[in-house]
């Protein structure tokens, strides 16, 4: 009789099994690895004002930079800020190169496939800004204005439905056209995201710009690896300690304009 099959059927059989015994130990690693080390490798964005971007001073700042050292400083470790791109965030999340991504990250069923998620930390939203001379209250306010909006987006097909029929659209080829042309003054108003507005009111402090009317609402969540349960379990104890006592509002309202308002929790 060849044992030779046989044995090599046997050590197969034995290496798999090990591999399934060790995988759950494995993922469970990030918090305590984290624990030990005394350092958490947070990826965030660094080109996306007023979440991530480099000030002056050559050092990444925004909402999500705060946030990344809110939960690093609550877990008693340094914070290493790992710079990603939209593309290569949950890639960089998945390889273990961080163990979490705070970067303007939205939930869909697709990412839920490949990663999981905390509670929400703050919210991302396309909003009505105008300088801060201008009142607007309400959206009625808005009548007689004109708006600065990129041709077929969401803002104006949102706030058709919201305002009074005499607000005076002016459409632009995109989204830098018509934060170009609010800008140059050639309207009073711009319907535009937070992202593109933080990056407009950065560049132009000189317009006295602020966050008027929210227009439509999408949570940030921060992105964790699949198995990673009890990271994310302290995560969302500290989110939930933040989002008690205020910090979270008071983030929002320095970042983004505004109040964190009531984010949706994990499930």
């Amino acid at each position: 009789m060849n044992r030779r099959p046989f044995l090599h059927a046997m050590l197969g059989a034995a290496a798999t099994t090990l591999a399934l015994l060790c995988t759950p130990a494995q993922a469970q690693d990030a918090l305590s690895q984290v624990m030990q080390t005394k350092k958490i490798k947070i990826a965030v964005p660094t080109d996306y004002p007023p979440y991530g971007f480099v000030g002056l001073d050559l050092q990444p700042q925004g909402l999500d930079i705060e946030v990344a050292k809110l939960i690093a400083n609550k877990l008693g470790v340094s914070v290493e800020l790992v710079p990603v791109t939209s593309a290569n965030r949950i890639p960089y999340l998945q390889t273990g190169q961080v163990q979490l991504v705070i970067s303007t990250l939205g939930k869909n069923p697709d990412r839920m496939k490949v990663i999981d998620f905390t509670h929400a930390y703050s919210p991302f939203f396309q909003a009505v800004y105008a300088p801060k001379s201008l009142a607007i209250k309400s959206f009625a306010d808005l009548g007689g204005k004109t708006i600065a909006v990129a041709k077929g987006a969401m803002e104006e097909q949102e706030l058709v439905k919201s305002g009074p029929a005499s607000m005076v659209f002016k459409r632009y080829e995109d989204q830098a056209a018509s934060t170009a042309a609010f800008v140059a003054g050639q309207t009073q108003v711009i319907a535009t995201s937070v992202s593109n507005a933080g990056l407009m009111m950065q560049k132009n402090p000189q317009l006295g710009a602020e966050f008027k009317l929210l227009i439509k609402d999408s949570p940030n969540f921060i992105g964790v690896a699949k198995g990673q349960d009890a990271l994310r379990a302290k995560v969302n104890d500290i989110l939930l300690a933040a989002r008690k006592d205020g910090t979270l509002d008071k983030l929002a309202q320095q970042w983004l304009g505004r109040p964190a308002g009531d984010l949706p929790l994990s499930e």
